[in-house]
């Protein structure tokens, strides 16, 4: 991999004038635009996978597949203009979509509402003029849930079932749905056929929007980096449709370590890795190919659990890792990851307690790990950047951090003394500045962009150096995952200083293609 710098940003947090109250799909273009001026050439967005029914996380879906509707930018679709447009909206609705559009954060309950009554209209009008008359683009529509129908026939039958049981978790179905019955299938695909249409018509305006976007990204100079989650919501099509391959009497989760006495539990099914490997891992060879088709390169998340899984089980039993030992966990490791590098640059998120057999596989792979400036160091003392791994990805802070700004004015003296022993970081020895200021900003951002690593990437925030956050772990409110940039992108293009600044770190640091 060339010397490159990049850039996160969540899709939800892109402000555009256009956008219905949260970034969408098109605006990925525009983005990229500015990140390839100021110096960047990957743009690292979270999951967008559909998340579930009242969860803002994008962690949480009910879909390893199936692309979040809360993205599309309906605006552009053409059954929505054949349906008359925002002149067809409600006029409550189009001065909600004025409020939203200038709301400082998203307001997940109020979007997703909104464009799903702007969406049902559209439908309406494809079913009317496109799908009744065979239409050319009846037959496009046709030809996209045959070559996606591995995962749409039972996604789009999942999200339908679901809302006729009103939200209810398919472990509470009646049994023969539940149990995925041959005769009860048949018998719910044919009584919700309109409604699997629609969840089909949707994914596939999706994916022409995602695709096209993807295109002109990376005609501007840049690519997309996508994020691969470790699990889906056990309320999801996937489990629905695969429960063999998942325990549901265990949940997954981390064990305790120097960050919780406790451990995570996460809620989450447990791979059932020997069924799996039965099977080809055919579910994990989908998704990498999802991801291949989706991105050019994507982080897997916690990437330690595809070699070893930490569950408990339901019945108060002991936790323990499967597979139960290092040489398994290792054959099962390197399995998936060779999987998930099928088609795509894949990079590791290794963050946490990672066994050093894992960490020595994933060199072995040409897998970059994780380099967290605040995170790199060796007892009191931080590790020099400059000696970073080339096969690495350093960054500033991830998704789950505090700002970059918020740390340095959070670090106790003698910590913020060992930072400032790093050699980049000489000019602010004696000064040691207790307040984070444009000097102490570029100081921190060049010692990164000096690191040995290959690829740096840069949360949003840290970038332009403020101090807003997208996730506070643990957390669950309509604060959480609802960050929007705070002026509109075309007044971030129009800061000259911020782009020249950014694009001469790039520069200075040989990350200029």
């Amino acid at each position: 991999m060339a010397r490159q710098a990049g850039v996160l940003i969540p899709i939800f947090s892109i402000r555009t004038p256009p956008g219905w109250g949260v970034g969408e799909i098109p605006d990925l273009v525009p983005f990229a635009r500015w990140a390839v001026s100021a110096g960047f050439t990957v743009v690292q967005v979270l999951p967008v996978n559909e998340s579930a029914r009242g969860q803002n996380s994008p962690y949480s879906a009910i879909s390893a597949f199936a692309l979040d509707p809360v993205y599309l930018a309906v605006d552009a679709m053409e059954d929505f203009a054949a349906a008359g447009g925002l002149d067809a909206l409600a006029p409550a609705d189009r001065y909600l979509l004025e409020r939203l559009r200038a709301a400082p954060a998203v307001r997940w309950g109020q979007v997703r509402a909104l464009k799903s009554r702007a969406v049902e209209l559209a439908f309406h009008s494809f079913v009317e003029r496109e799908w009744r008359t065979g239409s050319e683009r009846a037959r496009q529509l046709a030809d996209y849930a045959r070559a996606h129908a591995s995962w749409l026939d039972d996604y789009a039958l999942f999200v339908a079932l679901h809302d006729l049981h009103r939200g209810v978790s398919w472990l509470d179905w009646p049994e023969p749905l539940r149990t995925r019955e041959r005769g009860a299938l048949a018998e719910a695909r044919a009584e919700l056929s309109q409604r699997i249409l629609f969840h089909s018509w949707l994914q596939w305006q999706l994916d022409l929007q995602w695709h096209e976007a993807r295109r002109l990204v990376n005609a501007a100079g840049a690519e997309l980096m996508g994020d691969l989650p470790f699990m889906v919501a056990t309320d999801s099509a996937d489990v629905w449709a695969r429960a063999f391959d998942f325990r549901l009497d265990a949940r997954a989760g981390v064990p305790p370590d120097m960050y919780s006495e406790t451990g995570q539990d996460w809620g989450l099914p447990v791979y059932r890795w020997d069924v799996m490997a039965e099977n080809g891992f055919a579910w994990l060879s989908e998704r990498a190919r999802r991801g291949a088709d989706l991105y050019g390169l994507y982080r897997v998340d916690h990437v330690v659990g595809f070699y070893r899984s930490y569950y408990r089980p339901d019945d108060g039993g002991p936790p323990a890792f499967v597979p139960e030992t290092e040489a398994q966990q290792l054959a099962n490791g390197e399995r998936v990851m060779r999987i998930f590098q099928q088609g795509a640059q894949v990079i590791a998120e290794d963050l946490g307690t990672v066994p050093e057999f894992v960490r020595a596989s994933l060199t072995r792979l040409a897998i970059p790990g994780y380099r967290v400036l605040r995170w790199e160091k060796d007892g009191a003392v931080f590790r020099d950047p400059a000696r970073w791994p080339s096969l690495s990805l350093a960054t500033t802070g991830t998704h789950d951090t505090d700002s970059l700004a918020d740390w340095y004015e959070g670090l106790p003296e003698l910590e913020r003394q060992a930072l400032l022993e790093i050699p980049a970081l000489e000019p602010l020895r004696e000064l040691a500045p207790e307040r984070f200021d444009p000097v102490v900003r570029d100081a921190l951002l060049g010692a990164v962009y000096a690191s040995g690593s290959d690829l740096v990437l840069l949360p949003f925030q840290d970038a332009l150096g403020t101090r807003e956050r997208v996730n506070v772990p643990g957390t669950v409110n309509e604060e959480n995952w609802s960050f929007r940039m705070p002026a509109a992108l075309s007044d971030l293009a129009a800061e000259t200083g911020l782009r020249t600044r950014l694009h001469a770190l790039s520069a200075r640091h040989g990350r200029i293609r």
